[in-house]
């Protein structure tokens, strides 16, 4: 192990953010290191236990009494990848900072892909250290708090998708409570991509109803005609191609929910019908006259201001007082920024496990998404931080592989070639995306491009797709 000394500037640096504390364990077995290490980690008000060696580091380490672990990389019998191994092994959420002289830090990359938060070079200022600490102690306080979130309040009532702790999120949740154990209908609002579906699913998995069926129908993605036979089912014969009876997804529904996803969408027409088969709790399969009873909750859900439809004449109005009964408007996410380190840490950590990776954040990147406005809302976040993992260079996430590319400035001569490109470019992925019902993975083999690529160029074109 080497012995370089740490340099000394002032305790003030570490404590710069008081808020910031936490129980460390400091593992060297060179004593003046790891004395002077404790001693600068106590002046800053944080609780420190020291090891004398990766053995004893391991078992301290492993207890879970720890926020963070600091460990040398060279030390005896027992070094610090195996201190990295026990401690993760034991207590996932634990961070671990390994501490390496220069010469070793191929060994500090290796200790970076099998779980270690960070690494830091001897020799270190106090300001480099506290700088590492403060950055794992905020990661283990996020992961605690959808840790916390999951255990206490998400599991109790099946909110495990949503992740926030904004009021307005706590305000959404509280009416899921109140409102899922009536029948009463729901209507769900907001802007793409804010997770109207996530909050039907909510209400459905709190309802009396939970045991049976969730089915859901996109309006957009279906013609009118092939939307009625899909809700309603027909007779055998009762058009070309019919040539059996068939239920429709209302009978397959029977004594659960129907989500009806964008029904804004639907003709007035079709509308009229609907809104009968809710009140009468009946509905007709198409070539036939007789009823069939049918027992289910509507929920409904929509990007679009169905009162401004209303006036418009392109939404019944009757239909639109018979679905507001209880309404949820679900806040765009640029209006709760104080959620999306929550969601991006939700979200590697998802996509993490997905793809069997170790990919963290680089410096700056949450100050800049935080700051960022996402017109495609948590879906788009989600898609960057898909994107991000698969596509970090040495599972370090960068600012370049989070945010998407900066839109063209305006040409005021006209259009160009690269005008002429992005409009047909544009046109292509929003056609293929309807034929795919949304799937960016169909559409993309439909486009015979990477998930990846679609993902780019929907983001640089500003296409989102609920």
């Amino acid at each position: 192990m080497s012995s370089e000394p740490v340099q000394a500037e002032s305790v003030s640096a570490v404590r710069r953010v008081p808020e910031q504390l936490g129980k460390l364990l400091v593992v060297d077995d060179q004593r003046n290191m790891r004395t002077t290490l404790a001693l600068m980690l106590r002046g800053a008000g944080h609780e420190v236990d020291e090891a004398e060696d990766g053995r004893r580091g391991s078992e301290l380490g492993a207890t879970g009494a720890y926020d963070v672990v600091l460990t040398d990389l060279r030390m005896g019998e027992v070094d610090g990848i195996e201190v990295l191994r026990a401690v993760k092994e034991a207590q996932p959420m634990t961070e671990v900072i390994v501490m390496t002289a220069y010469g070793t830090i191929e060994s500090a990359v290796d200790a970076m892909r099998l779980g270690a938060f960070d690494y830091i070079q001897k020799p270190f200022t106090e300001e480099e250290l506290a700088v590492k600490v403060t950055k794992a102690l905020e990661s283990r306080r996020l992961r605690g708090s959808l840790q916390v979130f999951a255990q206490e309040f998400k599991e109790r009532y099946h909110f495990e998708s949503i992740v926030g702790r904004s009021q307005a999120i706590r305000d959404v949740l509280g009416r899921v409570v109140k409102i899922a154990p009536t029948d009463a209908t729901v209507l769900i609002t907001g802007e793409s991509g804010t997770g109207k579906e996530l909050v039907a699913r909510a209400v459905h998995a709190n309802s009396r109803r939970a045991d049976r069926p969730f089915v859901t129908v996109n309006c957009a993605a279906i013609s009118e005609t092939l939307l009625e036979s899909e809700l309603f089912g027909h007779a055998r014969g009762a058009f070309t191609g019919a040539v059996s009876a068939r239920k429709g997804l209302f009978e397959e529904a029977d004594g659960g929910t129907f989500f009806f996803d964008e029904i804004a969408e639907t003709t007035l027409a079709f509308q009229a019908k609907l809104l009968r088969a809710i009140q009468e709790g009946e509905i007709r399969r198409i070539g036939e006259n007789r009823p069939v009873r049918v027992d289910l909750r509507v929920i409904a859900a929509t990007n679009v201001d169905l009162a401004t439809a209303v006036e418009e004449r392109r939404f019944r109005q009757d239909l639109y007082y018979r679905l507001n009964v209880a309404r949820f408007t679900l806040p765009p996410l640029r209006s709760r920024r104080e959620d999306v380190p929550l969601l991006v840490q939700f979200f590697l950590d998802k996509y993490n496990r997905k793809m069997n990776t170790r990919a963290r954040l680089g410096d700056g990147v949450i100050e800049r998404v935080t700051a960022y406005d996402f017109p495609g809302n948590v879906r788009e976040l989600e898609n960057m931080v898909e994107q991000a993992v698969a596509l970090s260079s040495g599972g370090i996430i960068t600012v370049d592989d989070m945010l998407p590319e900066p839109p063209r400035p305006a040409r005021a001569q006209g259009r160009t070639l690269a005008d002429i490109v992005d409009e047909a470019e544009r046109h292509a992925v929003e056609a293929a995306l309807r034929a795919c019902e949304g799937s960016r993975e169909k559409a993309a083999e439909l486009l015979a491009i990477s998930p990846t690529t679609l993902w780019r160029k929907m983001t640089r074109l500003g296409i989102t797709f609920d």
